[in-house]
């Protein structure tokens, strides 16, 4: 077998149809032109997983991989994506979680799972470095991930396992249930864990005792102590080991960006009771990390007392929290948590899930939406029974949760009313930052590869404000003013390729990219120090550019064009109500044909350039595309 240092060396096919399992060699020409984790997955699941196959069918596939950063000392890497065709979207479906579960992986010999066809009765895998094992999983069948996890490491007598689990919703076949790693490390976007239950496949579970080698040691551990020293030298440094992401809430408030009951209001007048301050001052208990980082961001909470009390868990980040309290009008915080918990338990997306909430909620309040239609639910704003009865119904698939069980674009559909407020992009629904006022994040939703997300780009120096700072990176002032749309096609360019590095690599975006630790010349440093292949700056630009053209090419083949890089109706035509970004709507248009240019698509269509694809050395897609009807030139 071929060393490469910095990578387990071999990729794990498991057909769960046959009950085979086969083990290939990492190629060098993988690494060299997609380097690990997300990379790997986009290239094989455009390569394999072909324009015609259903999401739930046994020709889907769902793919793990991690990247060669990861199960070393540098202090950030401790991810893994996992990608199949979204049951959701119907198009690229893509996920990333921290925790543990990647680093045993690679300890475990592997940077890549494929998982193939359908197992005739439920099963978990076993990996236990070159011993695979299907197993009967009966026995799971019904159970939340929590008591998943605790069974599995009972049945296997180890508390070291690392586990990543589906729930009951992913079973019922919610559209958008996650893969759960350490309990609460969810890999929850797109419906990756509803592409897993409908394998058979409760559960991947793994034990690993291998090490991982690095090419150039000294030069590593040089690299490693400039970031820890720049980590806790950081002004980020204390609020996010406090606070984690939670931080985000009061300042969306403060910012005029926060989407409070379902995007109608840009603040909420009941922020600071359910913020990240006044968690960490009141519920969390102590810290806790991903392997090997150095900022245990994430947070073990306890509610000490009322009707919740007793319950504790790890987290939540932000996107969680505001879910289930400023999007659904909510101001009890420890319902908040109760609601994140049972979303978490259940094996559900905890974005989507609020969506659909948020959803039904404004229809009631306008009167488009009955008690009656809704199980007798009064869907007012911040009615806690009413939230958690919804997630329960949805995961189970009950009444009107089986309508918001397939997500907020086909619950409109089918209800035949409230297509004109179902936020999301793609059928990907949007996250908790109104775009009216962060232009770039909101250009970001309409173009990113999996549908309205914010972390294909997460260009985060918008939120300076500093025009200096668009001079410097892009030549123009308004690029890092969050209110303009000019320069806003060269930062979402710009910030999508350096997320697919940072996604390949599998380090943490909060540390990488927020905390600016990892730019393109020192992912590069790291990289060649650890694998011993030759990266420069601009090589790794041209991975990140690739990537994105890949997964671009992946949604055309599925006939995503120019129409669908879109957002909906009230960002555009409605002015923000309120708060300090009041007056704002979202200029989509004149971002498009910017980011076109600077892509080298074609502005009618959105369709890469022929020309393009061939430099970047996707050539064989080109060919591909033309073979499937699409008019590239």
């Amino acid at each position: 077998m071929p060393k490469y240092y910095g990578y387990a060396g071999r990729i794990l096919r498991t057909n769960l149809t046959k009950n085979q399992t086969k083990v290939q060699h990492t190629e060098k020409r993988l690494i060299t032109k997609f380097l690990g984790g997300r990379g790997f997955n986009s290239k094989r699941l455009y390569d394999e997983v072909t324009k015609d196959v259903d999401p739930l069918s046994p020709q889907n596939k769902l793919i793990f991989a991690t990247g060669p950063l990861v199960g070393t000392a540098f202090p950030l890497g401790a991810r893994f994506n996992v990608s199949a065709k979204s049951p959701l979207t119907g198009i690229l479906g893509d996920s990333n979680a921290g925790g543990h579960f990647a680093a045993e992986m690679k300890f475990a010999g592997y940077d890549q799972l494929v998982i193939e066809g359908k197992s005739r009765k439920p099963v978990y895998i076993f990996i236990e470095d070159q011993e695979i094992q299907i197993t009967d999983a009966e026995h799971l069948v019904g159970k939340d991930t929590y008591e998943t996890t605790e069974t599995i490491k009972n049945d296997l007598g180890d508390r070291t396992v690392q586990v990543a689990t589906v729930g009951p919703a992913a079973e019922n076949h919610v559209l958008y249930a996650g893969i759960f790693a350490n309990l609460a490390r969810p890999a929850a976007r797109t419906g990756m864990g509803t592409v897993m239950a409908s394998k058979n496949l409760k559960a991947v579970a793994l034990k690993g005792t291998g090490v991982i080698e690095i090419a150039d040691p000294r030069r590593s551990w040089k690299i490693v102590e400039e970031i820890e020293e720049e980590t806790y030298a950081h002004p980020q440094y204390w609020p996010r080991r406090i606070m984690g992401t939670t931080r985000i809430l009061m300042l969306a408030d403060k910012l005029g960006f926060l989407p409070t009951r379902h995007f109608t209001s840009a603040t909420f007048q009941h922020a600071s009771k359910v913020s990240g301050e006044r968690l960490a001052r009141e519920y969390n208990v102590k810290n806790r990390a991903c392997f090997s980082c150095i900022v245990p961001c994430s947070r073990v909470y306890v509610i000490r007392e009322g009707e919740y009390a007793g319950l504790y868990g790890e987290g939540p980040e932000y996107e969680a929290l505001s879910s289930f309290t400023a999007r659904v009008g909510n101001s009890d915080l420890d319902l908040a948590l109760k609601a994140v918990d049972l979303a978490n338990r259940l094996g559900l997306d905890a974005i989507t899930t609020a969506e659909c909430i948020a959803w039904a909620m404004e229809l009631y309040e306008k009167g488009e939406l009955t008690r009656k239609e809704a199980d007798g639910l009064e869907l007012k704003w911040g009615n806690g029974e009413a939230i958690l009865a919804l997630i329960e119904k949805i995961a189970l698939r009950e009444g009107f949760g089986d309508l918001l069980a397939n997500g907020v674009r086909r619950a409109a559909e089918k209800l035949g009313k409230g297509e004109e407020i179902a936020f999301h992009v793609k059928g990907l629904e949007i996250i908790q930052a109104d775009p009216r006022g962060l232009k770039g994040y909101g250009l970001g939703y309409a173009v990113a590869s999996r549908g309205a997300d914010h972390l294909r780009s997460e260009p985060f120096v918008e939120l300076s404000d500093d025009p200096e700072k668009g001079v410097e990176m892009f030549g123009v002032p308004e690029a890092t003013l969050r209110l303009a749309h000019k320069g806003k096609g060269k930062l979402v360019r710009y910030f999508e390729n350096w997320c697919a590095i940072i996604d390949c690599l599998e380090v943490c975006k909060n540390l990488a990219g927020n905390m600016e630790l990892l730019p393109f010349n020192r992912a590069a440093e790291i990289a060649e120090a650890v694998t011993g292949f030759h990266f420069t700056e601009q090589a790794m630009f041209e991975i990140g550019e690739r990537i994105v053209n890949l997964e671009r090419a992946y949604l055309v083949r599925e006939g995503i064009r120019r129409r669908d890089d879109c957002l909906p109706a009230r960002f555009l035509k409605e002015p923000l109500p309120n708060g300090n970004s009041k007056g704002a709507i979202f200029e989509i248009e004149p971002m498009l044909d910017e980011y076109y240019a600077e892509r080298e698509w074609n502005l009618r269509t959105g369709i890469p350039k022929a020309e393009k694809m061939r430099k970047i050395g996707l050539g064989y897609v080109v060919e591909d595309l033309k073979r499937n009807g699409v008019e590239i030139r």
